[in-house]
């Protein structure tokens, strides 16, 4: 096993959404000595109950305290729906579809979907928009349905939240840390901004 990080995150994550900043500029500066790989670490999978004002109002105070912490944009009148159940599974299911397909284009989709969610008010939970974002993000619409229906693209994205749960990430985003002979160590759970990101990894490499 090779000197990597993994980043463990969830597309409904409106934390990630704010470290997404923060994640673009590690694989900037460190992607040439550190390789990232994604891990969908599975917010609120398989949730069928619609969301009711007393979650709608935690979740918007969440959202409020990412948009004041990290600058990122977010669409409020996303708490206007009704019915609106949280079910993190369907976009990260298409995350895994296209690191099935395209690795390479896996963070790119994932920003992709974050921005559709938080600053856009898209539902992301829905399989056509998640193939409109493909196709926004180079993939081919079909090509993406076919894998996103996939049952080893379902099988895959349990396999993810059940790795997440076995190296304890409990909270996203998360950013983990291995090499062979010791195995994996968590760099940071929940935001921070990139100065302090940095620190921590150097202090990694260098320990």
């Amino acid at each position: 096993m090779h000197r990597h990080l993994v980043y463990v995150a969830d597309p409904m994550c409106s934390w990630c959404w704010g470290f997404s900043p923060v994640i673009e500029s590690v694989r900037e500066h460190f992607g040439g000595e550190l390789p990232v790989d994604l891990l969908l670490g599975g917010l609120r999978p398989g949730t069928t109950q619609a969301m009711d004002d007393a979650l709608k109002a935690s979740i918007r105070g969440h959202w409020q305290h990412v948009h004041e912490r990290t600058g990122q944009p977010f669409d409020f009148s996303f708490f206007d729906r009704s019915g609106f159940v949280y079910d993190t599974e369907p976009p990260s299911r298409a995350a895994v579809a296209v690191r099935r397909l395209d690795p390479g284009s896996v963070f790119g989709y994932l920003k992709r979907v974050h921005r559709a969610f938080y600053a856009e008010n898209r539902d992301v939970t829905d399989g056509r928009v998640l193939r409109e974002l493909a196709s926004e993000s180079g993939i081919d619409r079909d090509v993406f349905t076919e894998m996103f229906a996939a049952e080893e693209t379902r099988r895959e994205t349990l396999e993810d939240f059940a790795a997440a749960r076995r190296l304890g990430i409990n909270g996203f985003p998360a950013l983990i840390a291995g090499r062979d002979r010791d195995g994996y160590e968590v760099i940071a759970v929940g935001y921070r901004p990139y100065d302090q990101v940095e620190g921590l990894i150097h202090s990694w490499l260098e320990g």
